[in-house]
């Protein structure tokens, strides 16, 4: 039985719509991002699809269209979600962050995906050291995920490398052609945060 949790954030609570870092801009996605949001996940279709169970066959441009026109509507985006393009000094679109409010208090999730023409060069990395901070810093937040399946390596890499722990893994539905069916839940908690009571 699935059960409804209730927001970790408090109304009104949000991260910034915009994080400056040196070489890398993390922003709010915006109307005009359409098309280059578009190219990035067709040309990196072969790469994201076996991990990505929203990108279950190639995207379309309507598809893109009405993701933008939600993430245009409001922030956080309808079920909680603060979704970012990453982008180069030159605004050229090197991935993508977000940061999901839908496991209930006190913690949020981070998800991210590189497009294939930048991976191996820190994006995500460094990406997701950002936005963890910035989550820790949150009123009410002490603890931040990073889930991906065992198989996923790359993804959990990132998570090693800026110092979260493996809480566990566990089965988990199978949702695209690479996954193993075994999860990992990787955790990073605000220095001083009490235990996870199971």
């Amino acid at each position: 039985m699935d059960v409804e949790l209730s927001p970790a954030l408090a109304p009104g609570v949000c991260p910034p719509q915009r994080i400056d870092l040196e070489g890398l801009v993390i922003r709010r996605w915006q109307p005009e991002d359409l098309m280059a949001r578009f190219e990035a996940i067709a040309t990196s279709y072969d790469h994201l699809h076996p991990w990505m169970d929203w990108l279950t066959e190639p995207i379309t441009l309507e598809q893109q269209r009405v993701f933008g026109e939600a993430a245009a509507r409001g922030w956080p985006t309808t079920g909680g979600g603060f979704n970012y393009g990453i982008f180069d000094t030159d605004g050229t679109l090197l991935g993508s962050i977000g940061m999901s409010d839908c496991l209930g208090p006190p913690a949020v999730e981070i998800g991210y995906w590189c497009h294939v023409h930048h991976t191996g060069r820190g994006v995500i990395t460094r990406s997701a050291a950002a936005l963890t901070r910035i989550a820790l810093a949150l009123p009410g937040i002490d603890r931040v995920e990073i889930h991906c399946d065992a198989a996923n390596l790359r993804s959990a890499a990132v998570a090693q490398r800026l110092g979260y722990h493996l809480d566990r893994i566990a089965p988990r539905e199978k949702r695209t052609p690479a996954e193993s069916g075994r999860g990992m839940f990787w955790v990073k908690k605000q220095a001083g945060s009490r235990p996870r009571i199971a």
